[in-house]
């Protein structure tokens, strides 16, 4: 006999993939009623529905779109959804912050944003080993960024972070 949340997470994915829509109803109360994991198996039911996607990610509170954001490279092999990465990166919220420069934001998100992201990361104390990808996509520019910050902090007598120290 399964567990309750086992239950009731495989019922809700049913429900989704019969009907999309359904995830608004089932997604705020995955973690609760499924257990861990939950809003995962919830979002791999949406595959290839990215309106859908996106309206939860503007309805969701933070840990709603903290699931979005880590799942995403698994939802959407085109880029259409660069756009909640970017503002995610707009946010306060280090969580989310360093999801939207997990694996879908190194793909999909442009050099100028990426550096930007990566800076914002340095900002807020995200350790640059969250950052998907930043070696492939280090480059002289976010180089001299680094150096250009590291520079304002020697000069107001901060400590430069350690991470930052080692790429420029």
């Amino acid at each position: 006999m399964k567990e309750p949340a086992q239950e009731w997470l495989a019922q809700a994915v049913r429900q989704v993939e019969a009907d999309p829509d359904a995830i608004h109803r089932l997604f705020p109360q995955a973690e609760r009623r499924g257990g861990p994991g939950a809003r995962r198996a919830l979002l791999g039911a949406l595959r290839g529905h990215h309106a859908t996607i996106r309206g939860l990610y503007e309805a969701g509170d933070s840990g709603e779109r903290l699931a979005i954001l880590t799942v995403l490279h698994e939802l959407d092999a085109e880029g259409t959804a660069v756009g909640l990465v970017e503002d995610a990166l707009r946010t306060n919220d280090a969580r989310l912050v360093a999801a939207a420069l997990g694996p879908y934001g190194a793909a999909w998100l442009d050099d100028h944003s990426f550096r930007q992201g990566v800076l914002k990361c340095v900002f807020m104390s995200i350790p640059l080993a969250a950052v998907a990808e930043l070696d492939r996509r280090f480059d002289a520019e976010l180089a001299r960024m680094l150096s250009d910050y590291a520079a304002e902090l020697r000069a107001a007598g901060r400590p430069v972070p350690g991470d930052v120290l080692e790429r420029i």
